[in-house]
């Protein structure tokens, strides 16, 4: 792979992850949560790079877990966040 393409697709991952996190409300969002989300993300862009040159059933098999490891690594810090925010809403009644 050429590395100004590498370059373009970890910047790419960056701004999305940066994107992504900058919704939540920064006083209820610890700055550890922030980058363990930003890094998973990077990590499953990588596993998809690396599932797409994969040429073998083995590399094939490892990198589809990759991806579905990291996928569900960067979705539950997501429900995560989800669930410390309903914590703050008010309740009716």
């Amino acid at each position: 792979m050429d590395g100004l393409l590498a370059l373009y697709i970890f910047m790419l991952a960056a701004f999305t992850g940066y994107e992504i996190i900058a919704k939540v409300p920064v006083i209820l969002h610890t700055p550890l949560m922030s980058g363990s989300n930003f890094i998973h993300g990077v990590v499953v862009v990588g596993a998809m790079i690396a599932l797409g040159s994969a040429e073998t059933p083995l590399e094939q098999a490892i990198g589809f877990f990759a991806v579905a490891l990291g996928a569900a690594n960067a979705a539950g810090g997501y429900v995560v966040t989800e669930r410390m925010l309903a914590m703050f809403k008010k309740k009716e009644g």
